[in-house]
């Protein structure tokens, strides 16, 4: 599987980067996945919904720098729907016979802007359940990493 993961911000906790790190080693067998982190804007003390809008707006234009026109693009949102490990991996499965290189976002601490969400191809929520965004990103690395165990035929741990 050849993808990336466009996320705003960067892993700060040495734990976190680890199991990011960890996740990817083990996925670069079954292909090339990217992660491409952005820079989280700051949030105005005492913001406004405008301010908060606009910090938003401003990383989905980063965001959707990083996003080719083939590309099938995943927003991790909270009213996106939720699989199944299995489900996920059949759903990758699926994505890949198309060939495009797939591209899950992650959003900053407001969520993503209209903008990226209506170039997404499809959402996908992790759970109903708010995480903070590194432990996130560190989550959907796992999934993709089970999924590809999964694709390929191979035990994992239930």
């Amino acid at each position: 599987m050849n993808g990336a993961v466009v996320c705003v911000g960067r892993l700060k906790e040495k734990h976190y980067a680890a199991a990011a790190e960890e996740y990817l080693k083990r996925l670069s067998r079954f292909g090339r996945m990217d992660i491409v982190e952005l820079p989280d804007l700051p949030e105005p003390a005492h913001a406004s919904d405008a301010d908060r809008k606009t910090v938003m707006e401003k990383e989905g234009e980063s965001i959707l720098s990083k996003i080719r026109p083939q590309d099938h693009v995943i927003a991790l949102c909270i009213d996106g729907p939720q699989y199944d490990s299995v489900a996920f991996a059949r759903r990758l499965a699926e994505n890949e016979q198309k060939g495009a290189r797939q591209v899950f976002v992650i959003g900053g601490s407001l969520g993503l802007s209209n903008a990226v969400t209506a170039r997404a191809d499809e959402k996908l929520s992790l759970s109903k359940m708010t995480f903070p965004h590194q432990l996130a990103r560190v989550l959907l690395l796992e999934q993709l990493y089970r999924a590809c165990k999964i694709n390929a035929g191979e035990k994992y741990h239930k």
